[in-house]
Order: C-alpha cells, then structure tokens, then sequence
C-alpha cells in the first residue's frame, strides 16, 4: 500500500489486526471476519507495525519464547520455531543480547522474527525500513522478497521507490480512499512507470 502520510495506510492495518475497529465496511483474511472473528482471522497474521513494542529489558532468545508461548505454540514447538526464525532472520549471534543493546536493524529483524514464528500466511509490515541505514533498508528488501515466497506480504510505505523494488501489486491511497491498485509487471519483463501513474492518479484525485 503506498500513499502519503496521513492515508490511511496505517489505520487499515489497525483494522486488521484488530487493534482498531471499522466503522463500517468489512473485512476478512483466510474468510474470516476480523470484527466478528477476529480471534481465527489473527490466527493467519504475522504483524509488524513501525514501532514495534520489544521487551527491553529481555534477552532476544527470551523474547522470541514469550512470544512463541503467547501466540500459542505448545511446549515441544516452542524450541523448533525459535530455531526456525533465528536462521531465518540471522539473528542468532545476537540471541543472549539484552534487546536494549541492539542496533535499530537487528531489532527490526527480531520484530520480524517473532511475527513468523507461527509461520502465518499472511506477513503485514507497516513502513518496514523507517529509521534504517542504506545497508539495513537493502537487507529489509531482500528479506521481503525472500519471505514473499511462502508468505503473502503487505507493505504500507509513503516512499514510492521501496514499494518499486518489493512488490508485484501497489494500492494507491489518498485521503482515506483506494484510487487503484496496480500490477507492477506488464507481463512481458517489463516494470510499469509507478512513479508516473501516482502522479496521474493523486492530480486527478485531488
């Protein structure tokens, strides 16, 4: 989803996840409803909002457990996901570091990292690389495109060239409503001129 600030981009992702509730409207994930459901819809979630909540004062390993035994998984799974997301998001050198002690690019890969540890279909990242360095937002990408093979992957961002490099469809929004949700690929190899058609889009929207 791309769009400027003050969108909307965020307060959809609320709305999913379940933190905020819709005013009218529906919306499901997996078919179920995320007001009258939401318990079974979240099941299918993995989120990562762009400021994300750690427990400071927790060692990594620590935090990905507590969020393993919150999130449901039974004892004996518990080691086995934890393994999983470490390898996955390469944080295992850093899994008896106080979270307080790590860079801003190695927390957002354990905020990632305890979003799968459920490995659920559906991966939402809201403005995914907002405070990190050229080296940081590269990796974030890259990971993004690997995760996207075995996840469907949302990406909210206001800067139109990440939503270039990562996605395969952009939804563009502007005040609170969808003006169009573009295929990135023409199909023959070809990228499609996003820059071009947001700016055809916003004017005429305006």
């Amino acid at each position: 989803m791309l769009g400027p600030n003050g969108s909307g981009k965020s307060t959809i992702l609320r709305m999913l996840v379940g933190f905020v509730r819709p005013s009218g409207g529906r919306a499901a994930i997996a078919g179920h409803d995320v007001v009258t459901d939401g318990r079974h819809a979240r099941a299918h979630i993995g989120y990562v909002p762009e400021n994300v909540p750690l427990y400071d004062s927790m060692r990594v390993d620590e935090f990905l457990r507590t969020m393993a035994a919150l999130k449901g998984l039974e004892k004996k799974a518990i080691d086995r996901a934890c393994a999983r997301v470490r390898g996955l998001l390469d944080i295992g050198d850093v899994a008896t570091v106080v979270i307080r002690q790590l860079s801003r690019g190695y927390r957002q890969r354990v905020a990632i990292a305890q979003a799968l540890l459920t490995e659920p279909p559906l991966l939402i990242m809201d403005e995914p690389t907002n405070g990190l360095d050229p080296r940081q937002i590269i990796e974030c990408r890259t990971l993004i495109q690997s995760l996207a093979g075995s996840h469907a992957v949302l990406v909210t961002s206001h800067i139109l060239g990440e939503i270039e490099k990562v996605a395969d469809r952009a939804a563009i929004l502007l005040d609170g409503r969808l003006l169009d949700i573009i295929k990135l690929d023409d199909g023959v190899g070809a990228r499609i001129d996003l820059e071009q058609r947001f700016l055809t889009l916003t004017a005429s929207a305006a």
